[in-house]
């Protein structure tokens, strides 16, 4: 049973820096390609970033330059490091793999002074 567990977000100040993780179970984890998404307060989910099986990765243009996915497959896990944050990255963030359409549970991030 695919099992994903995201961890590590919270309140932080405009400017400062988290670190997401997500811990994927139950399926073959370097077989797959992995994403990170994101839902703000009544807007839909959009696509933050994904990283390939060999580790090449994409971000949406609101976060590049941002952000920074990355992923362990010797520990099943996918990262997503937050510099520079803004009120705008205010959301829960979820990890998804693809394909399919398994979702974790999701972590907040709330992006205030």
């Amino acid at each position: 049973q695919v099992h994903l567990v995201e961890s590590g977000g919270g309140l932080v100040q405009p400017g400062g820096s988290l670190r997401l993780s997500c811990a994927a179970s139950g399926f073959t984890f370097s077989n797959y390609y992995m994403s990170w998404y994101r839902q703000a307060p009544g807007k839909e989910r959009e696509s933050v970033a994904g990283i390939t099986r060999g580790g090449t990765t994409n971000y949406a243009d609101s976060v590049k330059g941002r952000f920074t996915m990355s992923r362990d497959n010797g520990k099943n896990t996918v990262y997503l490091q937050m510099n520079s944050l803004k009120p705008d990255d205010t959301g829960v963030y979820y990890c998804k793999r693809i394909p399919g359409d398994y979702w974790g549970q999701g972590t907040q991030v709330t992006v205030s002074s």
